[in-house]
């Protein structure tokens, strides 16, 4: 299942969305074509959870800094695509109800809390966590949040078969997160030896559900679309 488009227009263009994806695809270039390698350039500027926790670090960058470098850090094309393309699909709406500050604050904040829910759950670890996908999950739980039954247009895969079908996007987006959850639970030993970052994605989802009625303008409650 691959979300592609959803339904629900917007009022502003969404000039913090497409910077951030231009700075993401900028940065992946970067470390495409560095000599010092991808990889070096993970555990000099990605989030290491023992450095987040015991703020002792050999990194150059202190270990709050490596947290919003690392959202820019990628480890490869279908890393960096994927992010861009869920970023692209929901992070307009967002921006759109929140104004283009609000949205930027608001995707840092949900990308840092995502980094310590990673950091809390193997505070031993020196494997960094890059990536922007915590983040987004923010997003994601800002959107189910806000707009639960915009459909969004989606992949469906049968075998060799595929269609495009329009789904409520409550359950896109509920769907994925307990594939986060359930995938975090089930790779819950594993966590020092690497992959993906599963329990920062449910973070940066539940920091994006859990305050975006503090980052909407004014104080208000309900949303205009």
């Amino acid at each position: 299942m691959i979300p592609f488009k959803d339904d629900m227009p917007t009022y502003t263009f969404p000039f913090i969305t497409v910077c951030l994806i231009i700075a993401n695809i900028a940065v992946y270039l970067w470390e495409v074509v560095s000599p010092v390698g991808s990889e070096q350039i993970a555990f000099l500027y990605g989030a290491i959870p023992h450095n987040l926790i015991t703020f002792e670090s050999a990194q150059p960058v202190s270990p709050i800094e490596s947290v919003f470098a690392s959202m820019f850090l990628h480890g490869g094309l279908l890393h960096v695509g994927g992010n861009m393309l869920y970023l692209w699909i929901f992070g307009d709406n967002i921006e759109d109800a929140l104004g283009h500050l609000r949205f930027l604050f608001f995707y840092l904040f949900s990308g840092f809390v995502a980094a310590y829910a990673y950091a809390l759950t193997d505070a031993q670890s020196t494997v960094p966590m890059i990536g922007a996908s915590g983040a987004i999950s923010g997003v994601l739980g800002a959107y189910i949040l806000l707009l639960p039954r915009t459909r969004v247009r989606t992949l469906l895969f049968f075998g060799f078969f595929w269609q495009v079908v329009r789904i409520p996007a409550v359950l896109v987006i509920g769907f994925w997160i307990m594939l986060q959850m359930i995938s975090g639970l089930l790779n819950a030993g594993s966590i020092h030896q690497g992959g993906v970052a599963w329990f920062a994605h449910v973070g940066g989802f539940l920091a994006g559900l859990l305050t975006l009625k503090l980052w909407l303008p004014g104080g208000r409650k309900s949303f205009r679309y």
